[in-house]
């Protein structure tokens, strides 16, 4: 029992400590100089926004950058279990393909 108490808490942490992947496009006054634009759309500067795919977005004078809010699943049995993403809670899970009600161990994530 102490084992398994000892890693969860040590997933518990890897899980904390892993990194969500960013990105950043510079602004283009030519474009706009209300703000920065994001699929045809002008975010103001000075806001902040959720997309559709799960990233978290802010605008500012120097330009649009996002970061996910998500990790993935990235060791687990591939061949009896399969991930499936929300996008209405940004999470993945894990399941069993036979019996999708089951959940599957996941041995480590990516973000």
């Amino acid at each position: 029992m102490k084992s398994f108490l000892g890693f969860l808490f040590a997933t518990g942490i890897l899980v904390i400590l892993c990194d969500t992947y960013c990105f950043f496009q510079a602004n283009d006054p030519a474009i706009s100089t209300e703000g920065c634009v994001q699929d045809g759309k002008i975010h103001k500067f000075g806001t902040n926004w959720r997309t559709e795919d799960c990233h978290r977005c802010n605008c500012s004078w120097h330009g649009l950058s996002c970061c996910s809010i998500f990790i993935e699943p990235g060791d687990y049995d591939r061949e009896t279990c399969v991930s499936i993403f929300n996008k209405n809670t940004c999470r993945y899970t894990v399941v069993e393909k036979a019996n999708p009600s089951k959940t599957c161990v996941v041995y480590s994530w990516v973000g």
